[in-house]
């Protein structure tokens, strides 16, 4: 049996920042204790090998270490399995905090993905970001302490009243504190948020601003030796997120969890999003096969490999048409995309505009 990844969705959390959109919800003992089980029982029910586990939220580690250890005790994985937790700072990092590094080391996670959004702690209040940097610099230190060297830090474009200088004082902080990857993301306001609600009043970037935040974050961390492999995503040499490489290149994982999406034998399906109806037992919502030859290209292009001909060729049995490649020719003329005799890929200035050159390749 081929190993795939595993997805698990923790949807607890204490409080929801404003301009999150994923699904969440307020823990409590009882509820989170049947959540945990239910997870336990539907991952040993699959019967399948790993190579990559990604503890996703909400606020993972909000659950306690006792918890995640006790579904990694479920997980068959692979010897070289990537094992990723995502960990709130102000909890994980707080003076007092009781949760265990050395005991989810132990259990195998060996990769820490936390929310920094800036060091800029008046940024992070803007954010809703509870605590402040000196939380985020203890909780790595207490990771590296267990022996979790492998750090993800995220950032956050375009936020309330950020600035050039702010962004670069963030970037240095990722390099100083040792993290081997960074999360670029520019702020989206979604609706339904209560940053929409308040969408007229906040005081952010304007588009041409928010672009030049976003080269500029490309230029400082590559210049901090964070490589850019994916539109948002830069890491030192051999620490880019195997788990989420799956995504990008079409492979497949399995997803656990309120709200967990899933691409395994050839289809898509999901979990509602639901905490009640999971620890219910309700089943996965089929959402069709998966794996086709637009998405596949879709999801190519967000990577900074691009598209790959050869690739391409091994999946679907076919060159790449002449049409797309004529496409992507035009594009190079304007700086958007580069195209070489192995692979089509999408520049920085490109990446800005991504969801319209992609448009032209698969439409």
């Amino acid at each position: 049996m081929k190993p795939i990844g595993l997805y698990i969705h923790i949807p607890f959390c204490n409080g929801k920042c404003p301009y999150c959109d994923f699904y969440s919800a307020a823990p409590d003992d009882e509820t989170v204790k049947a959540y945990v089980e239910r997870v336990c029982e539907k991952i040993t029910a699959e019967n399948r090998i790993y190579d990559t586990v990604y503890f996703g939220g909400g606020t993972p580690s909000l659950t306690g270490s006792q918890n995640i250890a006790k579904i990694l005790s479920c997980v068959n994985r692979t010897p070289d399995c990537e094992v990723t937790l995502e960990c709130n700072p102000s909890d994980t990092g707080a003076v007092n905090s009781a949760f265990d590094f050395e005991l989810v080391a132990k259990s195998g996670v060996n990769r820490i993905s936390m929310g920094l959004q800036s060091a800029n702690d008046a940024e992070r209040k803007a954010l809703g970001r509870r605590g402040g940097c000196d939380d985020v610099e203890r909780a790595i230190a207490r990771a590296k302490k267990a022996g979790i060297s492998n750090i993800s830090l995220d950032l956050m474009l375009g936020v309330p009243n950020q600035t050039a200088e702010s962004l670069k004082k963030s970037i240095e902080f990722c390099k100083n504190s040792g993290a081997k990857h960074v999360s670029a993301y520019i702020l989206k306001i979604e609706e339904g948020t209560p940053f929409h609600k308040i969408k007229n009043s906040l005081i952010l970037p304007d588009e041409d601003e928010t672009c030049d935040l976003y080269l500029l974050a490309v230029s400082e961390l590559e210049k901090a030796g964070f490589c850019q492999y994916e539109i948002s995503n830069f890491s030192q040499k051999g620490y880019e997120s195997r788990h989420n490489l799956k995504y990008w290149r079409c492979e497949e994982y399995l997803g656990i969890g309120a709200a967990a999406h899933s691409f395994a034998d050839g289809r898509r399906f999901y979990y509602e999003r639901s905490t009640a109806d999971f620890i219910n037992g309700a089943m996965p919502v089929d959402d069709g096969e998966g794996g086709s030859e637009e998405e596949y290209i879709m999801l190519a292009l967000r990577l900074a490999e691009g598209l790959i001909f050869e690739e391409y060729e091994k999946r679907f049995g076919k060159k790449i048409s002449d049409l797309i490649i004529a496409k992507a020719k035009m594009l190079e003329k304007h700086g958007l995309v580069k195209v070489t005799e192995e692979n089509i890929s999408i520049t920085p200035n490109g990446f800005l505009v991504s969801n319209s050159i992609i448009s032209e390749f698969i439409v």
